[in-house]
């Protein structure tokens, strides 16, 4: 007996699932270099799966390059990791021949992405950190199963086939209760449930613009490095988009501070 194709990616899909969960959520807890080497890797992988896609012509030094630039934009203040991320997209830029707007769109995206990351886990905290964690894999989770489950209409065919909104709403009510469950541990209050379903949105938004660039250039997956899952890009884009809003709401003083 044969699964379905519906669910033949959920076997590799979970597998992976859970050694990321345990690297991811050991360096989340642990912090400080840690953490910060685990997002550098990322960024580096990313630039490079980025870099691959679009045909650069030296992929891998464009990802190691990365992945320094941001670990220096962690390390060093604040004011020179904005021209640090830039110099090194513009570098991986200089080796793709086509389409090279796209890319740099891509890669800064990526490396700012990380650094959201990065810094939030530095600045606003463990716990702040983990609620974002949530939003992002409840909405995903919510959003495969539901959309498998009850099908329907697409969100946006063009860009993401797959995607439907019964999923996508699935996963605003699933980013809503972790808002429910973390407004009190963060001291937000309720108003952390509209913030969470936004956040959920932008990641979702995340994914989205990721599609479009893998539609753009022909191809499936940014790599094959996690099975199920297909490369780093294609499992945390989500993270990226929703990282960087709410790294935004955090420098604007929408969430408070965690003693």
């Amino acid at each position: 007996m044969t699964a379905s194709p519906r669910w033949s990616d959920l076997v590799p899909r979970l597998l992976s699932g859970v050694v990321m969960i345990a690297v991811g959520a050991g360096a989340i807890w642990v912090g400080g270099l840690s953490f910060a080497a685990l997002v550098s890797v990322l960024a580096g992988l990313m630039i490079w799966e980025g870099a691959s896609m679009f045909g650069a012509l030296d992929a891998v030094r464009s990802g190691v390059l990365a992945t320094m630039a941001l670990a220096l934009a962690l390390w060093l203040p604040g004011m020179m990791a904005l021209p640090l991320l830039l110099a090194a997209a513009l570098v991986a830029a200089s080796t793709i021949e086509r389409e090279r707007g796209p890319f740099l769109a891509l890669a800064l995206w990526s490396l700012v992405g990380c650094y959201a990351m990065g810094l939030l886990r530095a600045e606003a905290g463990l716990i702040w950190v983990l609620w974002l964690v949530a939003v992002v894999v409840i909405s995903d989770v919510a959003g495969y199963f539901m959309g498998r489950i009850l099908g329907g209409a697409k969100f946006w065919p063009r860009v993401s086939p797959k995607k439907t909104w019964s999923g996508t709403i699935s996963g605003w009510v699933g980013s809503g209760v972790i808002g429910l469950l973390f407004a009190e541990p963060t001291g937000a209050g309720l108003v952390l449930v509209p913030v969470s379903m936004f956040v959920g949105f932008a990641g979702q938004m995340g994914d989205i613009a990721e599609s479009a660039v893998k539609r753009l250039r022909g191809i499936k997956d940014s790599s094959n490095l996690i099975p199920g899952h297909g490369g780093v890009l294609d499992r945390f884009d989500a993270m990226l988009g929703a990282a960087l809003v709410v790294m935004f709401l955090w420098m604007v003083g929408v969430l408070p501070s965690v003693t």
